[in-house]
């Protein structure tokens, strides 16, 4: 078997712009696709279902998100998904009111929304779609972030990917810019 050998080459300019800060930017038309994070391209963001609530936001701060999968890691399952808005909403408290405990004591999984309550979009309507239907799908529906599932041939159904309202205004946000710039 013969194997070829790519070629290399110079980079031909003496600055380069810094990866990950060009002005992405998504127009209404665009495919669907561009706007959600794939997970066959990165890796999902999670969060133990034991872990504090405050431990979960520190990982999301750091991890740059707003939004993480609540995962019992014995099991290798996904039990549910928790937002930044959960932790610092009014759901931490309603629930330290209920039990009569400290903030310090309420759990990822006391508050999370399971994961069989979540409201999702299937893989084959997001092919189908624009960015626009994407948009309005969060405002008709109110949500900050949807998970796309996937479905193989068994009817067996697993994460493929996510979708969050606020990465979908700010793309949209930055083409009007561009546009207005034009």
């Amino acid at each position: 078997m013969v194997s070829s050998i790519l070629p290399l080459t110079v980079v031909t300019n003496d600055r380069l712009p810094i990866p990950g800060l060009d002005p992405w930017y998504a127009d209404p038309r665009d495919p669907a696709l561009s706007v959600m994070t794939d997970f066959r391209e990165r890796a999902s963001i999670t969060v133990s279902d034991t872990a504090t609530i405050d431990d979960a936001m520190v990982h999301m701060r750091h991890t740059g998100v707003r939004c993480a999968f609540a995962i019992d890691a014995q099991m290798s399952a996904v039990l549910g998904l928790i937002t930044a808005y959960d932790i610092v909403g009014e759901k931490p408290m309603q629930y330290m009111l209920s039990r009569s405990i400290r903030r310090f004591d309420v759990l990822v999984r006391d508050i999370m929304l399971e994961i069989s309550s979540c409201a999702v979009v299937d893989i084959k309507q997001i092919e189908r779609a624009t960015v626009a239907a994407v948009a309005n799908m969060f405002t008709a529906n109110r949500l900050t972030h949807v998970p796309v599932m996937e479905t193989n041939e068994n009817g067996e159904q697993r994460l493929r990917g996510l979708l969050s309202a606020a990465r979908v205004r700010r793309l949209l946000t930055r083409a009007r810019e561009v546009a207005a710039m034009t």
